[in-house]
């Protein structure tokens, strides 16, 4: 018999994002093992994905459901983000809805975690009303925004609503984003860091992996809450997305200076070790 249902964790999928399907399904077996009162629910806009969604989730024992939604977005949108945000966004809504869980668990199906996952987070959110547990990107280093790894109270979800920003220009804010304007606007109380060992896959045999390790004073300004505000308020006001072109123009000086600094570097002659020099 389950026991009561304590943390629901969500992940929206798509069939060309679930490359490493059946590693995040052995992944999640592991998780409610250690945690037997959470289950996993998928949001899929595929209707043809959907039973097989069921049935494997039924082969690996696993305590959970799927749920079908629909990607509602302007005429003139091109961002893939509208996927991603309406199927939170009718997750967020499930949980509230259906469920008497008290906190729900985002994670990403082209991902897998530390099986203690949902201790470790529900640990570190004692005192918060949303915690977040950085990863590695698949392009630009280490962020400590997204929505990959985030677990929000359930007076939290009732109070905000998942959705992203797009402009006529084609640039757009992904709900991530769009999330933490709400977190500053509601006061909640937020906590981010390097909690969890995750391991994000670009493709199957590549894979970008992170233990957990703290925040720099750097990383950690960038990061407040008053900080990410500022920069997207001033992104809508623009109409460009200027923490992403801030973070891939310091990822870029950074691929620079490292790429000069090794040019610059005298060859070694025979024998002679890296210490040396």
């Amino acid at each position: 018999m389950n026991e009561p249902l304590e943390v629901v964790i969500t992940t929206p999928i798509y069939r060309g994002g679930a490359y490493v399907l059946d590693l995040f399904l052995a992944n999640q077996k592991a998780v409610q093992r250690y945690y037997p009162s959470s289950e996993l629910m998928f949001a899929t806009m595929e209707g043809d994905l959907a039973p097989e969604l069921e049935a494997l989730m039924d082969s690996w024992g696993l305590r959970g459901r799927v749920l079908l939604y629909e990607t509602v977005k302007p005429a003139y949108a091109r961002s893939r983000g509208w996927n991603v945000a309406c199927g939170r966004e009718a997750l967020r809504r499930y949980v509230l809805e259906h469920t008497d869980a008290g906190y729900m668990l985002c994670l990403d199906a082209d991902m897998t975690y530390d099986p203690h996952v949902v201790d470790i987070m529900m640990r570190e959110l004692q005192g918060h009303d949303y915690v977040h547990s950085g990863y590695a990107l698949r392009d630009y280093g280490l962020g400590l925004s997204g929505t990959g790894c985030t677990l929000f109270t359930r007076g939290l979800l009732e109070r905000m609503r998942f959705r992203c920003r797009e402009f006529r220009n084609g640039d757009a804010l992904p709900e991530d984003m769009i999330v933490e304007l709400d977190l500053f606007r509601l006061r909640a109380r937020v906590k981010k860091g390097f909690f969890v060992s995750i391991s994000h896959y670009v493709s199957p045999d590549d894979v970008r992996h992170i233990d957990p390790r703290p925040v720099g004073v750097l990383r950690a300004i960038a990061n407040s809450p008053l900080v990410r505000y500022v920069l997207i308020r001033a992104s809508i006001t623009l109409e460009r997305n200027i923490p992403w072109r801030l973070k891939r123009a310091v990822h870029t000086c950074r691929r620079r200076v490292k790429g000069s600094a090794g040019a610059g570097r005298a060859p070694m002659m025979r024998g002679q070790k890296q210490g040396d020099v």
